[in-house]
């Protein structure tokens, strides 16, 4: 009689359950890329050290009830307050992460926002994200190209778009760099000796192709990895102005977030071009490493925006706990990247709905354990 194998949550019933399977079954140049910050990586530990400093003061005997996690943001009410943050390449981390993401987002009915630079195209995420998707916009520095970005993202039914703002010059990256990060991937005897000791990432690059930065080939008179390559580093980014925000929001018809914000009064200026959100982050420290740790630049934030728009954040999510940490620190929404990748890297497929599972379950056990039927009660039991 065949033993049938354990439920996904028994077996893996943390993030860092899935960061581990996740390191064993890709080759070290895409674990690089996934797991690295920048500098001496004191960024991403200033991250999430920050955000263990946070605890909650539990109220009790509340008798019995039911914490409710459904949140509504721009009038969808999506399943948790829990979204996936964009990240770019992501074929290189686990060939068809894509659609995994795209498809736990439909499932579960969250945010799933794609990347200008991830491996797949719009017209591909849209529809499959089933009105879950937003588009997160790195600045072109043609208003012809971004038109076309912009068109394409809402005729493909994504519903938010995101400017990232925190992209305004290439961070330096040295652990990807030691790594021979290249794109397109360099093949040689390194990196084939990587990938055929991993199997399942090997085998899932003869299925899917190498990775290739979909969204941007319509845009390059030669559609090879390398002349997009090229391409990304000469037409994105480096731009991004409030002027250049405003001429985003006229030609954009829906919610407008403006994301990587860290100071009050670049949250302000920011509403005054018409962003609807302010997304808190130091984009998961990957860019510069002396950044302040976005949990510590929420309060600010808040107290200058003062309830007018939704404040989104992310940076150093790493469990449900954390997600909780963030919203009772008075964060509307909370995203998280590696988190999902680390799912998708582990178990393919399943992997990015599982990560969701994992982190909404401690989110709703932690309102359980502090007495807190709804969201909003969380900053509540914050211990000052």
């Amino acid at each position: 009689m065949a033993v049938m194998a354990a439920p996904l949550m028994d077996r893996y019933p943390a993030i860092s359950d899935l960061e581990a399977r996740a390191k064993k079954r890709v080759p070290h140049f895409s674990w690089e890329y996934l797991d690295s910050g920048t500098g001496a990586d004191q960024a991403v530990q200033r991250n999430a050290d920050a955000l263990g400093e946070i605890t909650l003061v539990p109220q009790l005997l509340k008798g019995k009830f039911d914490p409710a996690v459904e949140t509504e943001l721009f009038g969808i009410t999506y399943t948790a307050p829990i979204g996936i943050a964009p990240v770019g390449l992501t074929g290189l981390i686990w060939p068809g992460a894509d659609a995994a993401l795209a498809a736990a987002a439909a499932d579960r009915r969250i945010p799933y926002c794609m990347s200008t630079v991830s491996t797949t195209s719009p017209e591909v995420a849209g529809p499959a994200a089933d009105g879950m998707g937003w588009f997160q916009l790195y600045p072109p520095r043609e208003a012809d190209m971004r038109k076309d970005l912009i068109d394409r993202a809402q005729a493909s039914g994504f519903t938010t778009l995101v400017v990232t703002a925190d992209v305004p010059a290439r961070s330096r990256r040295e652990r990807q760099v030691k790594a021979q990060i290249r794109v397109p991937p360099k093949i040689g005897p390194k990196l084939i000796a990587q990938s055929a000791i991993n199997p399942s990432w090997s085998m899932g690059v003869l299925k899917n192709g190498l990775p290739r930065f979909r969204t941007l080939e319509k845009y390059v008179d030669k559609a090879t990895m390398q002349h997009i390559a090229g391409f990304v580093g000469a037409s994105l980014g480096g731009t991004l102005s409030y002027d250049y925000l405003s001429d985003v929001r006229k030609e954009w018809r829906g919610p407008l977030v403006v994301k990587g914000i860290l100071d009050p009064d670049d949250a302000e200026r920011c509403l005054e071009r018409g962003a609807d959100a302010i997304w808190v982050s130091n984009h998961g420290g990957r860019q510069l490493d002396g950044s302040i740790a976005a949990i510590h630049a929420l309060p600010a934030i808040l107290e200058r925006i003062d309830g007018r728009v939704p404040v989104i954040f992310d940076s150093g999510i790493r469990s449900g706990l954390d997600v909780a940490r963030a919203l009772a620190m008075g964060a509307d929404f909370v995203f998280c990247g590696r988190a999902f990748l680390f799912g998708v890297a582990a178990l393919g497929a399943n992997g990015a709905g599982h990560a969701y599972d994992v982190l909404a379950d401690e989110l709703v056990n932690v309102m359980a354990q502090t007495g807190c039927r709804h969201i909003a009660d969380l900053p509540l039991r914050l211990n000052p």
